[in-house]
């Protein structure tokens, strides 16, 4: 199957799919390209293994972390309730949208922040939308860099401790070279319920 990102066009193999699928369903850590940068994953399910990647990039906690869907569908049913201002903005917001949500339900308590939160985002990229609609369930990813450093804008900037910590790589743009950016972040303020951007 080939897709298009920014241009260019790139051959996914279904190999390829399968293997980061049987890596996630086996308890395993996937690095894999986002419609961001280069990021790790695994099954938030899997509480050994989500220590396991949070160890392997540094960071105490689960700040910074987000749980990736492939649709808005899968999204509304990780919240109790999604507000209608959210819901349009992901619905027409064309860049990649990460939501901080404040009242998660049905995911681990050990992905959420120590202030209870945890970051939503639906994929636009091919890959990983196909990837998390066979795996069924979200997934649990950080940024494939460790905590408190530059985060990796295409895979020759990972660094080899990453990858070697990792129990499936993903070939799928390995040679794309168009820098990566994080995505926009953006909350609905409890107090008068309008969004605050929190990364833009």
């Amino acid at each position: 199957m080939t897709t298009s990102t920014n241009g260019a066009t790139w051959l996914m193999s279904q190999a390829d799919v399968e293997s980061a699928l049987r890596t996630l369903e086996n308890g395993g850590i996937i690095l894999f390209p986002t419609d961001t940068v280069w990021s790790l994953g695994c099954d938030p399910e899997n509480t050994d293994t989500v220590q396991r990647l949070l160890r392997l990039v540094r960071r105490s906690d689960a700040s910074g972390a987000e749980v990736l869907v492939p649709s808005l569908e899968a999204l509304k049913q990780l919240v109790n309730r999604l507000h209608p201002r959210l819901e349009t903005l992901l619905y027409f917001h064309q860049r990649p949208l990460t939501v901080l949500v404040d009242t998660p339900q049905r995911l681990p308590h050990t992905i959420l922040t120590p202030e209870g939160q945890i970051a939503i985002r639906i994929v636009q990229d091919a890959f990983c939308k196909h990837l998390l609609e066979t795996f069924a369930k979200p997934v649990f990813s950080v940024f494939a860099g460790i905590a408190g450093q530059p985060y990796p804008t295409s895979f020759g900037n990972i660094s080899s401790e990453i990858i070697q910590g990792c129990n499936h790589v993903v070939r799928y743009r390995q040679m794309e070279r168009n820098a990566g950016m994080p995505s926009v972040m953006v909350r609905l303020s409890e107090v008068d319920e309008e969004l605050e951007f929190l990364r833009e």
